[in-house]
């Protein structure tokens, strides 16, 4: 009897499932239905970033550092010559482009960088003291990344230079500093192809 009574306590106080005690007003219980072929055309395709393996777009990352180097060098490669108050220059070819471009897939969304260091061939003619001086050397961007264009520095060095003062020198090299506008928006249009990618 009391074992009855220990039961009884135990059954009134314990947890009961939700389901068995479903009332009349209750929503009636899903009728399992077989899905046909019709069913699984009509249901779109979901639609998944990256690789096949990675349906559920947790975590892959793509290396696109080869279509990079060469899209940076052709974007750069074809910058304008610039004309100055006393000369003009030109880049005339990328001599340095290293780092790494990639594209992550995150919980089915893309996100894309990169981190570069770039070297960049010039040369002009300045007018110097009533003579016309040839100029060559090399346009040296430190490391830059994604979404830093605006902090973009040059830095310049010279390779052939004789009899030139500092003054002169220091002309041409605020001269040279007006490259970067162009290089920002060369980069630009590359960061936006990156993104397309």
């Amino acid at each position: 009897m009391e074992e009855t009574a220990a039961a009884a306590a135990e059954k009134a106080t314990s947890y009961s499932y939700w389901v068995r005690e479903a009332t009349g007003d209750a929503a009636p219980l899903p009728a399992p239905r077989k899905i046909d072929a019709a069913d699984l055309a009509a249901k779109p395709a979901p639609t998944t970033l990256g690789s096949v393996w990675n349906k559920a777009g947790t975590w892959e990352e793509k290396n696109l550092n080869s279509w990079a180097n060469g899209r940076i060098k052709d974007l750069l490669g074809s910058l304008d010559p610039l004309e100055f108050s006393t000369g003009k220059a030109s880049v005339y070819e990328v001599s340095k482009c290293s780092g790494d471009a990639f594209l992550v897939t995150v919980r089915n969304k893309k996100r894309v960088g990169y981190t570069y260091e770039l070297g960049l061939k010039f040369k002009g003619e300045w007018l110097i003291k009533e003579e016309n001086k040839k100029v060559k050397g090399y346009l040296d961007i430190p490391e830059f990344s994604f979404g830093e264009l605006e902090d973009l520095e040059v830095q310049i060095s010279f390779t052939d230079i004789k009899d030139l003062s500092s003054d002169n020198k220091a002309q041409i090299s605020k001269d040279l500093k007006s490259f970067l506008a162009p290089i920002r928006e060369k980069l630009r249009k590359f960061e936006e192809e990156l993104k397309d990618r």
